[in-house]
């Protein structure tokens, strides 16, 4: 008996300017669905950036989540690629904005698999815009933050900072840059050093104030949906304390800490840091797909009850 194989096609619903965009695949029979929320900056669908990162890792996710039975949409955020017309400044937009975008996606994805078994994957900072939507009262299943933050971004930021050793002679205005925003104040761009005044542009100072000001451990205490945490202990971004405090502060959490895994949700290469952010051929941490799937099993069998 032949199965019928999975089908990939281009995704629209309306945002706030022009429509939003992304790649939905379809599985069929599949009961379960998940939405990829891509992480900070300009990062698209397939988890790539004009910026220089070359991954493939959403894209392989959905490969991976389609061979274990789950269909999935990967989404542009609004302001970028195919969601460009979706807002004229893609610096202008906020965490809640993305959540609104989320909302709306889960409701079209459903209608369109045909189940209310849809789940949210945020990546990174995607995993904040998940929260944040999930705590907005968004209808899911569940929720899998993978690699995402636990701490507020600004801290993160200063822990970011200090690992680079070549950010030293830099570190005492960089602290002075992130405690103004954390208080939500600007710094006039000619008084910033000239090396870092594209990180603290004007448009991205006034994203990172409303960044700034979400605790990502106090808005998971509000969230009750079922969460898995997905964190490597090679990650450079974000700690495997990070996935911790989010376990134990979400009522109805679960954590997994994978061996070898970067933020890329790939194997760290031994002696090239930055593998896993440009090599797009580089496979995914195996188990990554498969605690996905058997998570989402689990949780969507005791939804339906």
């Amino acid at each position: 008996m032949s199965v019928e194989p999975a089908v990939s096609e281009t995704m629209s619903v309306p945002g706030p300017d022009g429509p939003l965009e992304g790649e939905v695949v379809v599985v069929p029979d599949a009961k379960i669905g998940v939405i990829i929320i891509p992480g900070s900056g300009p990062t698209d669908r397939d988890g790539n950036s004009p910026a220089g990162m070359r991954t493939d890792t959403y894209r392989l996710l959905a490969e991976g989540l389609a061979e274990a039975g789950v269909s999935s949409l990967r989404i542009d955020k609004r302001g970028f690629f195919g969601s460009s017309n979706a807002v004229a400044d893609p610096e202008a937009v906020t965490i809640a904005g993305y959540a609104d975008d989320v909302r709306a996606w889960r409701d079209a994805f459903a209608e369109k698999l045909g189940t209310e078994c849809v789940f949210v994957a945020g990546h990174s900072e995607g995993g904040l815009v998940a929260l944040a939507a999930a705590a907005g009262g968004m209808p899911a299943c569940g929720l899998v933050l993978l690699s995402s933050p636990g701490r507020p971004i600004g801290a993160l930021m200063r822990e970011q900072f200090r690992s680079n050793p070549a950010n030293g002679p830099y570190l005492d205005e960089l602290d002075s840059l992130v405690d103004r925003l954390e208080r939500g104040e600007m710094t006039d761009i000619e008084n910033i050093s000239p090396v870092l005044r594209a990180l603290f542009r004007e448009g991205l100072q006034r994203y990172m104030i409303q960044l700034f000001a979400y605790d990502p451990a106090e808005l998971a205490r509000s969230v009750t949906l079922p969460t898995l945490v997905v964190q490597g202990d090679r990650d450079l971004q974000i700690a495997p304390e990070d996935a911790r405090l989010l376990s134990e502060n979400l009522p109805n959490g679960e954590v997994a800490i994978l061996e070898g895994m970067t933020h890329m949700l790939k194997d760290d290469v031994r002696g090239s840091p930055m593998a896993t952010y440009q090599d797009p051929d580089l496979p995914l941490t195996e188990g990554v797909v498969d605690k996905m799937a058997e998570f989402m099993a689990r949780a969507c069998e005791t939804w339906v009850r």
